[in-house]
């Protein structure tokens, strides 16, 4: 009887320690190679449709004398610069319809700031940019998964409040491909998490 109790004691305290171990599920962001979208990890944002360009990237447009304007890189084979996302929720891993940050690894020294922000009151619409502007809205971006499919595919949405718009691709009349809100139209990602071997 004594060896029973133990077994059952032992198989409690199993289930009790696995139960809280973190598990992909079908609600989970998950990276490129199937593991949880860590709080505060280092990605590459590269696109779901190949061949029309890379990742996320910087780049000048208009009259900024610094590359301030978030684009998707026109070489396909680019996997951008690396970002760090990170929710100011105290959770180790980033969750679908959250908020959270997105942050450039590494920008010019020119640059006010690391940070992604949408920007108002420009020609091409509310656009993705870092600094600079005063003309910024106030709200976070979010993740949502853009397949059922078990595919790891997402799309970000930027949100004030219950109101949320996609991110989209916009390419102006210089070939920029910049990334803004949009409706119905979302630019579609993969997160592919920064390694030695990849950076």
């Amino acid at each position: 009887m004594k060896g029973i109790t133990t077994l059952l004691f032992s198989l409690f305290l199993l289930f009790g320690f696995t139960s809280y171990l973190p598990s992909a599920t079908a609600y989970d962001v998950l990276d490129t190679h199937g593991e949880l979208l860590r709080n505060g990890g280092s990605y590459y944002m590269v696109p779901v449709k190949r061949g029309s360009g890379g990742g996320i990237e910087l780049v000048a447009t208009g009259n900024e004398t610094c590359p301030l304007t978030v684009v998707q890189s026109p070489n396909k084979a680019s996997k951008g610069n690396p970002c760090l996302v990170a929710s100011p929720i105290l959770f180790p891993y980033i969750t679908p319809n959250s908020p959270f940050q997105i942050i450039f690894a590494f920008v010019p020294t020119c640059a006010p700031t690391r940070l992604w922000t949408i920007v108002d009151g420009l020609p091409e619409g509310p656009a993705v940019k870092i600094g600079g502007y005063h003309n910024i809205r106030n709200g976070a971006f979010q993740i949502q998964k853009a397949s059922q499919r078990g595919c790891n595919h997402y799309k970000l949405l930027f949100c004030l409040d219950d109101t949320c718009e996609d991110i989209g691709v916009y390419v102006d009349s210089e070939g920029n491909r910049r990334l803004v809100l949009t409706k119905n139209d979302p630019f579609l990602v993969q997160f592919q998490r920064v390694t030695s071997s990849t950076a």
